[in-house]
């Protein structure tokens, strides 16, 4: 059960808005400004060594005092990268140009932005409302996570599942779109390993922060992710045909 803390403390810090997210918007559009080595760095480092990533995160704080990136950089590259992989997908398995355009679009605003604007937002609230831990008395200086570092976790924890689901998966796709067993079991492995690493990269972008406790609720997705799939496997269901189905012309 989670923790509950002071209702107005709770609401006085959530409501509070970010000076930083206008000027964070500005800079999407000011290539010069941003540090794109050290966006594929982290990109690198998040697939292979992921509390290096937040080692560095608290780095940030100590510099710039704020927990989120001021450097719009790793969501921009995010999402040419992703846009990128969807027309190679569209090109392989869509027959309509016009169709191919609205893929993308739709890929790139709901699967990689609403999502992710909808999940920062739900796990921003659930940390300040329910994980912060209480301040001992009134003189030390209450902390909140940032709405904008809710995002940035996001945007970690989906690269290297956009890694695994979406260019891993396109050069296995023949293989995983295939009738049988095999594919149904591959498909579904690979889908619960892209899915356990985002919830556990979740984790690591909660636990870094010294003021929240039992960050490992963000863990418990995982469970669910390895229950469900045996079932799933059991049952024949196979997602990257589901998938595949739902989105492109071409019927697998």
């Amino acid at each position: 059960m989670l923790p509950t803390v002071n209702r107005s403390r709770s609401s006085a810090s959530t409501s509070r808005p970010n000076p930083m997210f206008p000027q964070y918007l500005r800079r999407i559009v000011k290539w010069q400004q941003m540090d794109i080595e050290y966006t594929f760095w982290q990109m690198l480092h998040l697939c292979t060594a992921p509390k290096v990533v937040y080692q560095h995160t608290k780095y940030h704080k100590q510099t710039k005092n704020q927990w989120a990136r001021d450097d719009p950089a790793f969501l921009v590259i995010s999402s040419l990268l992703l846009v990128v992989a969807t027309i190679a997908y569209c090109a392989a398995y869509d027959h309509s140009s016009s169709h191919a355009v609205f893929v993308v679009i739709s890929v790139l605003l709901f699967h990689f932005l609403l999502a992710g604007v909808f999940l920062a937002t739900c796990c921003w609230f659930l940390t300040n409302a329910y994980l912060r831990e209480e301040a001992p008395n009134s003189h030390v200086v209450e902390q909140r996570v940032e709405w904008l570092y809710a995002f940035d976790v996001h945007c970690n924890s989906f690269f290297p599942m956009f890694v695994m689901l979406y260019v891993i998966h396109y050069f296995l796709s023949p293989l995983l779109v295939a009738h049988g067993f095999l594919a149904v079991l591959l498909s579904n492995l690979l889908f619960m390993l892209a899915a356990s690493y985002y919830h556990y990269l979740n984790f690591l972008g909660y636990d870094v922060l010294p003021f929240l406790e039992r960050t490992t609720f963000f863990l418990y997705p995982i469970g669910i992710v390895i229950v469900l799939s045996p079932v799933l496997i059991l049952s024949g269901f196979n997602p990257s045909r589901y998938f595949m189905n739902m989105y492109f012309s071409h019927r697998l």
